[in-house]
Parts: structure tokens; sequence; C-alpha cells
């Protein structure tokens, strides 16, 4: 009987080309490492699912992952003897038996993805893996102020990077709130029912010219209007993104 198993996965993706695998590259990624674990505890290959695909350097706390097998290990014993197997930077946190129609990507109803910036006087030498440091004083009021005015539903056309086929730029960002972490960094939450190509990190790249003063905060609302990417923000750096939670 085929079992339908769903995957809560951490990693640190510095090392990764992202998560889907690649094989004409020849570079390592999440879920080729995570294919390999599993084809060696099922004795058969399988292809698993993410609920999207995270760009090289890009990290995650719960990413989430499915596959259908028909081996017989006991759910509960996927996390140990996958977790024995991954390299230290993939962590499966969790594993559960979910319904046939279940699927990783497809099923997902929300995702919050959390950027992080350091903004101390030297960079952090112990987040510099997690964190895009700044070095150019910010206004921390007035980009809060600027991500007040994305949270909703837009077009967010002119916060997507070319190469993307998909059929409407119109998503819903719930929040995407800014605050001050226990370790001193200064974090961008996003929650919101899809993301963009790139969306997370050239809004944080904008919002960063707002902080700046290379852009005002009224300006967010005309490159919402305007649809075109040239007039948003750069796009951050991967290494300050984390996928934090897909909800389904």
């Amino acid at each position: 009987m085929e079992r339908n198993i769903k995957l809560t996965v951490a990693y640190d993706g510095t090392d990764y080309h992202g998560w889907q695998d690649q094989a004409r590259l020849d570079r390592p990624t999440i879920q080729s490492q995570l294919e390999a674990a599993i084809a060696v505890i099922t004795k058969s290959p399988h292809r698993i699912h993410g609920s999207g695909r995270t760009d090289a350097g890009v990290h995650a706390l719960g990413q989430v992952a499915s596959f259908k097998t028909k081996a017989t290990i006991p759910t509960e014993r996927f996390v140990p003897a996958l977790n024995s197997l991954l390299p230290e930077d993939i962590v499966v946190c969790a594993a559960e038996e979910v319904d046939p129609d279940f699927h990783a990507r497809f099923s997902a109803r929300k995702k919050t993805y959390r950027y992080c910036l350091d903004i101390g006087p030297v960079p952090n030498v112990l987040t510099r893996r997690y964190a895009h440091f700044v070095s150019r004083k910010l206004n921390l009021e007035k980009l809060a102020l600027a991500a007040e005015r994305l949270v909703g539903e837009h077009d967010f056309a002119a916060f997507q990077a070319t190469g993307s086929s998909v059929k409407t730029t119109v998503r819903h960002l719930y929040r995407l709130d800014v605050s001050q972490q226990p370790n001193g960094l200064i974090a961008i939450e996003a929650e919101g029912n899809g993301f963009l190509y790139h969306m997370v990190r050239i809004i944080v790249g904008t919002l960063l010219e707002v902080g700046q003063g290379r852009l005002e905060v009224e300006d967010i609302d005309e490159i919402l209007r305007r649809r075109d990417r040239s007039l948003a923000g750069p796009t951050a750096p991967a290494k300050g993104l984390c996928l934090v939670r897909v909800d389904y």
C-alpha cells in the first residue's frame, strides 16, 4: 500500500544550489540530498516535492516536502533514519503520514519568510551567513511605514524578477512586519498566500532604498501602480532570507 509522507525540513542553504535538483549542473541541492537519503532507507528511488524552490543560498526552518512510497518503515523512524544520513546542515524536523491528495506545493495556503539585516557599525561575524550587512544608516521608521503600504492584495509585478511564467502577479500579503531581534538583527517578516520569483528579496531591497533615503515612503504606491521592475529597488542578497513556515 502506497503512503504519502510529509516532511518538515530545516537547512542552512549556504553551500547548496537551492532546493531544486539540477543534475545537469552537477551542484548539490537540498532536494538531491534528501532524495539520496530517502533512497537508502526505503531501498528505492523517490521523487520528492517541495513547497517552493528556495534559491541558492536561501535558508529554511520550515520547508515542507512530500513523497509517496510503498516502503514499510514506520513513520516515526523517518526522522532519525534520514538525519543519520544527511549532512549536518540539513535536518528533518518532523515526518507524518498525510492524505493521498496532499501535495507539499499545491496544498499550501500560506507561507512566511523572514529576511534578516545586520545594521551594526561592523559586520557581526557570527551572523554573516544568515544576515545582510547594511553599512549605511537606516531610518527604520520610514522603512516600516513603507512596508505597511505593501500589505494587502496587490499586483506585485514590479517586485518579480524576470524568468517566471506565472499566470498572475497578484498576491495577498497578509503582513510585512519589521522588528528588532534578540540577537541584534532587524527582521522583515512577510506572510502571504504566495510569492513571486525573488519577490521578498526585491521587497527588502526596495525598503532599504526608502530607509536609506533614496526613495520616499509614498513612492511605494507608484511602484505598485506602474508594475515596472526598474522602479523598485535591487534584489537583496539570498543569504538573509529564510523560509520560516508553510501553512496548509
